[in-house]
């Protein structure tokens, strides 16, 4: 009898050690939930639709989520913010910066040969195999609709010649365009200690890709047939978000097991993209969904000539001389607008910035827009004009 209970006690012991490994092995992988195996059109979370109607904005939004951001693309203005600043792990929301520096440095016609160490990387992958030559082109479609971890290191190896070239060009991109808080180790994304970055950045990323055109036909069409750009092969978009909000026109999932489920996602409202993250959010695709009505709801989108704007702050006399611009921002009822003239110190010449419209929220300051002299003048006139004497 001690024999068999022994026996039976091994047998739990390895059963348990085996679940444990598959377990751990799992928990590490990046994108397993957006791999290429997944249908579509089957949410990993249960789909809901979430109304207007039910949006209560009198009330601040609390989502499930470690960290998430909403902001205006075209102004970088923060719509609305839960631990968007906190720096943490983001898994293949890294992508997003791998597919922006392929796009400004890589020759997107140049064929690029697969090589063992991409075809043999783990995760999530298109399938590509080594030595099959893919495009540049292909490659970012091959990242961006399937999250290939082996498309991320074809491009890291061709442009920086190694994973840690690259990693030194995606730090020193990311500062070039106003990322600070962020640290870059890999193009793909798996966790690692040195390769982070926060909701905000992200978001600031995101604004900055979508204004080129292959990378919102990357991350906002659905499907792309080998036959349009002549690809090895056909590519069927895995970011569920494109099916679920209509408007939605990009741009990228990731999971890790230490960055949790992440989605970075545009929105065409009205026009305006707004640029949604959410990081380590189990039920992503509703959240996001949530956000997004919550930031419509909440702000009034405002198209209004600055010079209005300082005849409506009684400071008309400055509206004459300043470079006339059509202002777009997000706005609420608890907002404000303040407009600040810098005090002259010599004579101003045309093209110099006299001071500034702000759009706070409290304190903070959401937005702001430069009023550039559109003549020569002294410093003593200019005086006068802003205490109102012109």
């Amino acid at each position: 009898m001690k024999n068999i209970k022994k026996f039976l006690a091994t047998i739990l012991l390895v059963l348990l050690t085996f679940t444990w490994d598959i377990y751990s092995v799992k928990a590490v992988t990046d994108d397993n939930i957006d791999n290429d195996n997944e249908s579509i059109d089957i949410l990993e979370e249960n789909s809901i639709d979430i109304s207007l109607d039910e949006v209560n904005i009198n009330s601040p939004l609390k989502v499930s989520a470690r960290n998430a951001i909403a902001i205006d693309a075209e102004t970088n203005e923060v719509l609305w913010n839960q631990n968007g600043y906190e720096i943490v792990p983001m898994a293949s929301t890294t992508k997003i910066l791998t597919a922006l520096i392929a796009i400004n440095y890589g020759n997107l016609e140049r064929k690029v040969t697969i090589s063992k160490n991409a075809s043999s990387i783990r995760g999530s992958t298109v399938g590509y195999v080594a030595g099959e030559e893919i495009t540049m082109r292909e490659l970012l479609f091959g990242l961006m609709f399937r999250s290939g971890n082996d498309a991320a290191i074809a491009i890291a190896e061709d442009i920086g010649g190694s994973i840690e070239g690259f990693s030194n060009i995606m730090n020193d991109f990311a500062k070039s365009v106003g990322i600070i808080d962020s640290h870059f180790e890999s193009p793909h994304g798996l966790d690692s200690p040195k390769h982070y970055s926060s909701a905000y950045d992200l978001a600031i990323l995101t604004s900055k890709a979508m204004e080129y055109d292959i990378f919102r036909e990357c991350v906002g069409e659905k499907v792309i047939y080998k036959d349009k750009y002549n690809f090895t092969r056909d590519y069927q978009n895995i970011n569920k978000i494109l099916y679920k909000i209509p408007g939605a026109n990009g741009v990228k999932t990731g999971y890790t097991g230490g960055a949790g489920k992440c989605l970075v996602s545009s929105i065409n409202y009205n026009g305006k993209n707004i640029i949604i993250v959410v990081l380590n959010c189990v039920d992503r695709w509703n959240v996001t969904e949530k956000i997004y009505n919550y930031v419509i709801k909440s702000n009034e989108f405002i198209n209004k000539n600055n010079k209005k704007i300082l005849d409506e702050e009684k400071l008309a006399g400055l509206g004459k001389i300043i470079n006339e611009e059509d202002l777009t921002y997000g706005y609420k009822e608890s907002d404000v607008i303040e407009v600040e003239v810098f005090k002259p110190i010599i004579d101003v010449e045309e093209g110099h910035i006299i001071g500034k419209i702000s759009i706070k929220e409290k304190l903070y300051e959401k937005s702001k827009f430069p009023l550039i002299s559109n003549i020569n003048i002294s410093k003593e006139e200019l005086e006068k004009i802003i205490i109102g004497e012109k």
